[in-house]
């Protein structure tokens, strides 16, 4: 399975998200430490999840980091996440 989709269904049943966009950017880390040829490697994340109401972006982080715990190291090597609530999503 690609990794792109196992990201957005683990994500997805985890945090139910309003809005889910997650981009294999592993073509811009080629020759970088943790890279891979094959790709797959570094991940930029945008969620929005009413889960993320009253939580900090440590606390919302850490949401998203435990829902990807078996993938974190291996197969991900990078992840650059940006967590919002809908009402954040609005502005």
């Amino acid at each position: 399975m690609r990794i792109v989709k196992l990201i957005e269904e683990k994500l997805t049943e985890a945090l139910q998200p309003k809005r889910l966009d997650v981009i294999d950017e592993s073509h811009l880390h080629a020759g970088h430490g943790g890279a891979r040829p094959e790709g797959e490697t570094h991940f930029r994340v945008m969620i929005v999840s009413a889960l993320f109401e009253g939580e900090s972006r440590v606390a919302r982080h850490r949401m998203v980091t435990k829902a990807l715990a078996a993938e974190m190291n291996n197969p991900i090597h990078a992840l650059s996440l940006k967590t919002l609530t809908p009402k954040e999503a609005e502005l």
